[in-house]
This record gives structure tokens, C-alpha cells and sequence, in this order.
């Protein structure tokens, strides 16, 4: 089962619908021209049903096959940007100052929407296909909002799927692997209050500056000296904010960052070790300090059978050589995570070539993955729902 000769076809066609979507980037929840022109799409292929509304601004078309009735697979592709001024140059380069899509969202659309309209032209499955696009993945938790929503109940789905680009992987190339494939997420916000005063007497001070920075380094024990060498664990301050002024010692420092984990115990032992090396320091300088931790997307967890079943599929698409089934885990979050929780299902990476990476302004999506990926999306339905 190689590259569909329609999904070949279509490639253009594809290719023009994603960077439509990638000159009008929007964030959040707030993707409101994007979630209209999928509805729009999904429409004039003569989807059964068009449902929008779904998570705030979710979108779910279902495509019901001619072989009578069945079960039903969901398929999902996220929609939201990036608030990131993009620097490719390309000629369809975000029209929108600080927003872009630096994930490549917009070629999951795109590819999502392709397949939509190969399965709305040939039906040739039992059952019914729900193909989900999905607001807010970037810390929006928008995947958990659909769920909440009953997207699952409502349209029956029984498994549910999702990909993802991978920059670095060539195109044609898979990667996947059973169980945890991308991390659980958290944030933390941590204030020290100290006594502030002149900076030619800091004897006079406590100085919040100096203990939120042997903090910094502290945090850093919990990967290298609390957690068993073997486990994956990280902590990264992203936020150091303090002080307004050359000459003087403010009262108060803030720290940000994020831990990321594979498991719930790690997770948890590194949520109690930040707030046991605060007390200490606390106590230590003889300052307050006051932690804000909100635990976030939970592990990206892949089902063993539906994982064995999407790999096969991708070799049938890519050839069994060009399928990693064994990656390293991703230590980036995924509110895929929540669909998985929610029913059985696998997420798979698909090659992106030799491109800039996630999340950077010279990033781009690679329109050669387009075929690929439709090819990849139909088999899969078509296979899981054969007669």
C-alpha cells in the first residue's frame, strides 16, 4: 500500500489550503477564521455531518461509509498558532505580526482535510469516520475541552488517532513507539520575598536576587541528584524577573518554568522536591517563598495494540524500513494526551524533512509531507474499518 495515487494528486490542491491557513494564523481558542474554513471544506465534500462548537471551537465532520453499519474511528488534526513573529520569507508568510504557525497545525489541517475528501469521495469502509480538528493545543488544553464536550460519546468513536511533523525525520519516514511517547506537563511560578534596600548595603537587605539564584541551580538537583538515573525528568526556568534599578536590592524575585515527566510518581516526586528545596531556601535566607505549581497536559500514552496496528499501517504507506517503532520518547507535551485517556489509540510522528525546528521562527511545513500524510490517514480508516 504505497502513496495514493489520489493523495499525489491532490498534493497541490493540499498544498494551497494549508498555506492559505498559514498566512491567517490564529491562537487558542480563538480560531475562528480557521474552524470556517474547515466547516466550509468539510461541507462541500458532503460530509454526513458538520458539527462546530465542539471544545469552544472544535470542528468534527463525520463521513459514514457505504458498507452498512459499524464503528467509528476519530481522527485528529489541531488548528492554533504560535504568538511568534515568523522570519522564512516565504510569500505566504503569516499576514498576522506575532502570530505564526511555527508547529506546522496548518499542514495538519490541511492533510486532515485532504483525507477527508478522499474518504467523502469513496466511503469504502464500514462504520464512520469522525475527523476532529481540535483549537487550542498549544497550553489550551483544547484536546481536553472536545473530550469534555462528549465528542467520544456523541459520535460513537471507539479509537481515536493523531500525527504530528517531526523536523529532522525525512520525509517518507514514520516514528512511534508503544506506551509514554511524549511527556506529562507542569508549570510552576515561584515568588521570593526578601527585605529590599541600597545596594551599596545588602548586609541590611535580604536579597531575593541571590537566593532565587541559588534556587535556579537547586532546581536543577532534582534530574541530576533526586531522580533514579534511568527515569526521564526536566526542569527548566524559563523566567527570571526582578529589580528595576542599578543601586537598588528589590523586595522580591519571581522564577517560571516548566517540569516535564513520563511518569505520574516522578512527576510527583518532583513536585514535592521543588517545594521542599524552597522551604529550605526559605528557611536558609530567612525569606518567604511561595510556590504557584499547576500540573498540565498528562503523558501522551499510546495503546500497545493500536500502536502495533498504526505502524503496520505506515509501512504499508512508507515501507516497513522507513518506520521507526522504537523512537526515544518526546520530553514536548501533547493535549493529544486526553483523547488517549479517553479511548484507545496511537500518535504517530511523520517526517518533516530537514527543516527548522518546532517552535522557531524559520520554521515552515513541509508541503512533500502532504501525501504521506493523506495516504497515511486513509489507510489507517479504511483498514480499521474493513468490511
Amino acid at each position: 500500500m504505497p502513496i495514493l495515487n489520489r493523495a499525489a494528486e491532490m498534493q497541490e490542491e493540499v498544498a494551497g489550503w494549508r498555506r492559505h491557513l498559514h498566512q491567517t494564523p490564529e491562537l487558542n481558542f480563538d480560531v475562528f477564521q480557521t474552524a470556517a474554513f474547515v466547516t466550509d471544506k468539510l461541507q462541500a465534500f458532503g460530509c454526513d455531518e458538520v458539527v462546530t462548537g465542539l471544545g469552544k471551537t472544535g470542528v468534527v465532520g463525520i463521513i459514514r461509509g457505504r458498507k452498512g453499519e459499524g464503528p467509528a474511528i476519530g481522527l485528529r488534526a489541531d488548528m492554533d498558532a504560535l504568538p511568534i513573529n515568523e522570519i522564512t520569507g516565504k510569500p505566504y508568510a503569516s499576514s498576522v505580526p506575532g502570530k505564526m504557525h511555527a508547529c506546522g497545525h496548518d499542514g495538519h489541517t490541511a492533510m486532515l482535510l485532504g483525507a477527508a475528501k478522499y474518504l467523502a469521495e469513496t466511503r469504502n469502509f464500514v462504520g464512520s469516520v469522525a475527523v476532529i480538528f481540535q483549537p487550542a493545543e498549544e497550553g489550551g488544553g483544547g484536546g481536553n475541552e472536545m473530550v469534555k464536550d462528549g465528542m467520544m460519546e456523541r459520535f460513537g468513536i471507539s479509537k481515536v488517532f493523531g500525527m504530528h511533523n517531526m523536523p529532522g525525520l525525512p520525509v517518507g519516514e514514520f516514528a512511534i513507539k508503544p506506551g509514554p511517547i511524549m511527556a506529562a506537563t507542569a508549570e510552576f511560578t515561584i515568588t521570593v520575598k526578601g527585605h529590599g534596600g541600597h545596594a551599596a548595603m545588602p548586609h541590611a537587605t535580604i536579597d531575593p536576587i541571590v537566593i532565587t539564584s541559588h534556587l535556579v541551580s537547586a532546581l536543577q538537583t532534582i534530574a541530576s541528584r533526586s531522580t533514579d538515573p534511568v527515569e526521564a525528568v526536566v526542569v527548566s526556568v524559563t523566567k527570571f524577573h526582578a529589580g528595576d534599578a542599578y543601586n537598588v536590592i528589590p523586595e522580591k524575585a519571581e522564577i517560571a518554568g516548566t517540569v516535564r515527566t513520563l511518569k505520574k510518581e516522578v512527576a510527583r516526586k518532583a513536585e514535592e522536591k521543588i517545594r521542599a528545596i524552597c522551604a529550605g531556601l526559605a528557611s536558609a535566607f530567612g525569606a518567604t517563598i511561595e510556590v504557584d505549581y499547576d500540573p498540565n497536559y498528562p503523558v501522551t500514552f499510546n495503546h500497545p495494540e493500536e500502536t502495533a496496528f498504526a505502524s503496520d499501517i505506515a509501512a504499508g504507506v512508507a515501507g516497513d524500513a522507513n518506520v521507526h517503532r522504537a523512537i526515544q520518547p518526546v520530553m514536548g507535551g501533547e493535549d493529544f494526551s486526553y483523547m488517549l485517556e479517553a479511548r484507545p489509540g496511537a500518535f504517530i510522528f511523520i517526517g518533516n524533512g530537514d527543516t527548522a525546528g518546532l517552535h522557531h521562527p524559520a520554521y515552515d511545513f513541509n508541503d512533500e509531507v502532504i501525501p504521506h500524510g493523506m495516504s497515511y490517514w486513509v489507510r489507517l480508516a479504511e483498514t480499521a474499518l474493513v468490511a
